[in-house]
């Protein structure tokens, strides 16, 4: 079975932008011939660190459906209108394979998601679209179908609420330091990259930011995120990103 590989771009490439999900709840998502509602949630998969699916909250235009909105298919996010611009008509999603909204994804699922919209999907590859670092349009494997058969009925996906994730506390490897109040994701590959973690009282109350590589797991038995670094470390890393912050904000005098 093959493995799905975690390389992800190491920064934003210069034409993306690293986005707190937080701020983009709400945001309307407009189809090419209308809105359909707005961004409720994100699946996130976490092992591979990346954005699967936008939830929408459609209204009472699809009742009762939990409705994904896969990267493949996201326009351009104009901050100025809080607006996720979809490259799909309304009867393309009203058509789409329907899920009850209290089910969990499958993979069976995802299988006829993906043939339906006919992208190339992301677990025949091993990197983390597929075969490429970004949600475009490639040329199929030739391999592919056949992928699609074999792993139709796998279970090797990880994919979580960053709803459901936030809030939950921090656990360093010497105590916890806060809890977690977003994600940064790149508005091109859709990778995570960052936790953003209230520290509270531990930190004045800062916010800190913390690399996904550093994460060991996320318990949701427990409700918790574990990570690789002690508080001095996580110190270190916020006093450095602070520093680096305010030397950005000073320009040299002429």
């Amino acid at each position: 079975m093959p493995q799905l590989s975690q390389e992800v771009p190491a920064v934003p490439t210069t034409d993306s932008h690293l986005e707190n999900t937080k701020d983009l709840y709400d945001n309307k998502l407009a189809a090419l011939d209308g809105d359909i509602g707005h961004i409720k949630d994100f699946y996130f998969d976490d092992n591979i660190w990346v954005v699967r699916y936008a939830i929408a909250d459609t209204g009472s235009w699809l009742t009762g459906r939990l409705v994904l909105l896969s990267p493949h298919a996201f326009g351009k996010l104009d901050q100025t209108q809080k607006t996720l611009h979809i490259n799909l008509r309304k009867m393309q999603i009203q058509d789409s394979p329907s899920i009850e909204s209290h089910k969990p994804v499958s993979r069976q699922y995802e299988v006829e998601y993906y043939r339906y919209y006919g992208w190339p999907a992301y677990w025949a590859g091993d990197a983390m679209w597929g075969m490429g670092g970004y949600p475009v349009l490639v040329p199929p494997a030739r391999d592919e179908i056949e992928t699609q058969r074999l792993y139709y009925h796998r279970d090797d996906k990880h994919l979580q609420s960053t709803r459901e994730v936030t809030g939950y506390p921090i656990e360093a490897t010497d105590g916890r330091i806060g809890h977690v109040a977003g994600f940064l994701v790149d508005d091109r590959s859709w990778a995570v990259h960052e936790l953003v973690v209230e520290a509270g009282h531990w930190y004045s109350g800062k916010e800190i930011r913390i690399p996904t590589s550093k994460v060991e797991r996320i318990s949701y038995k427990e409700m918790k995120v574990f990570v690789n670094l002690s508080k001095a470390d996580i110190d270190k890393t916020a006093e450095h990103a602070i520093a680096k912050a305010d030397g950005d904000r000073i320009q040299p005098h002429t």
